[in-house]
Parts: structure tokens; C-alpha cells; sequence
């Protein structure tokens, strides 16, 4: 089922390519179709649409096209849908590293847009997952190594062990209501400006 209050932003220089996709976004039942056909100052033209969704269609771009538009799809980290007529491996492999959710070759046709979409919107969902969990993967071994780290000074300048270095953190970080990684850090700070 389609959702009518999805926004989704058409970008193409193509009146009649773009007719053929406005078309059958509306007969999919997405009614909120904005359609760019300016590329000058784009980034700033999708920042101010703030879509949900973006289509960009190139009849028959150039190198130097494309890598805008890839650019333009790691910078605004929504789900994005691009058309091509012509296309060959290393762009393709250029178009998943950048992101896009569906690269389609010389597959206009407006009965295949709202599956189109849903691919878009899927792969978009399961790679912002995955980087979601790889950012809260690196930020846990940051935290952990600073842990590693003020226990280490703590063990060295007062003498404790471990364990009593760590209950030292855990009880400071409780009593100012901080999180652990936080006294840890400020632990480090101290030891480095007392040098």
C-alpha cells in the first residue's frame, strides 16, 4: 500500500522521461511529487525539498553527472532510486557505494516504479541499520579503550588493581551522574595536563 503523504523528489532535465515516472508514482498512489529540472545548485534544492524519497533519472550521463549525483546521495542519506539508459560496472559498483537503493539501466517504464521504490526505501532502511550499528559499534570501543585507559593511570599513580581502578570509575561515574566512558575521559584529560 502506498503511502499518499510520502514526499519524493523527481529529479530530470527530461520533461517527457519525467512525465512517464511522475505518472506512475500517481497511479501507485504517491500524490506528494515534486519534480527538479534545474541541476544548478541541487544539494541545496534537495535540502530545501527535504524529501523522503528522491528519483533521479539521466538519460544518458556523463562521468562527471554521475558522480555529482552519487555525491548528492552520500550527502542527503535518504532513499534513493536512479535511472540510467546506459551504464557499466564500475559505475554501478560507484552508485551502491554511495548509497543509492535502486540503480535501474534502461528500465523506465512507469508500471515498475512503485517496486522501484520499495527497493529504494528497503536497501536505504537495512544500510542505515547497518551503519546505525557500526557507529554504536566504533563509539563502544572508543569508550571501552578510554576505560582501558584512566584504569591504567588510575592503577599506576594511586597503586590499585584493576578491579579497585575500575570500582573507583563505576562509583564516580554514579555519584555525578555521568556515564562511565565520560569520568573515564576526564580521568585521561587530568593525567595528561598534569604531565
Amino acid at each position: 500500500m502506498a503511502d499518499p503523504a510520502l514526499r519524493i523528489l523527481l529529479v530530470d532535465q527530461n520533461v517527457t522521461r519525467a512525465s512517464i515516472l511522475e505518472e506512475g508514482l500517481r497511479e501507485a498512489g504517491y500524490t506528494n511529487v515534486a519534480v527538479v529540472r534545474d541541476m544548478q545548485n541541487l544539494l541545496r534544492r534537495i535540502v530545501d525539498a527535504d524529501p523522503d524519497v528522491i528519483f533521479i533519472d539521466l538519460e544518458n550521463p556523463n562521468r562527471d553527472v554521475l558522480e555529482q549525483m552519487f555525491q548528492v546521495s552520500r550527502c542527503v542519506r535518504r532513499p534513493v532510486a536512479m535511472f540510467v539508459d546506459h551504464s557499466d560496472t564500475d559505475m554501478i559498483r560507484a552508485a551502491v557505494e554511495s548509497g543509492v537503493g535502486a540503480y535501474v539501466v534502461d528500465g523506465l517504464r512507469k508500471e515498475r516504479v512503485k517496486s522501484i521504490l520499495d527497493m529504494a526505501v528497503s536497501r536505504f532502511n537495512a544500510f542505515s541499520q547497518l551503519r546505525d550499528e557500526l557507529d554504536r559499534a566504533k563509539q563502544e570501543l572508543e569508550e571501552r579503550k578510554i576505560v582501558e585507559r584512566a584504569k591504567g593511570i588510575l592503577m599506576k599513580e594511586r597503586g590499585l588493581s584493576e578491579d579497585a581502578a575500575y570500582s573507583l570509575l563505576r562509583k564516580a561515574a554514579m555519584n555525578e551522574n555521568r556515564r562511565l566512558a565520560e569520568v573515564a575521559q576526564s580521568v585521561v584529560t587530568a593525567a595528561r595536563l598534569l604531565k
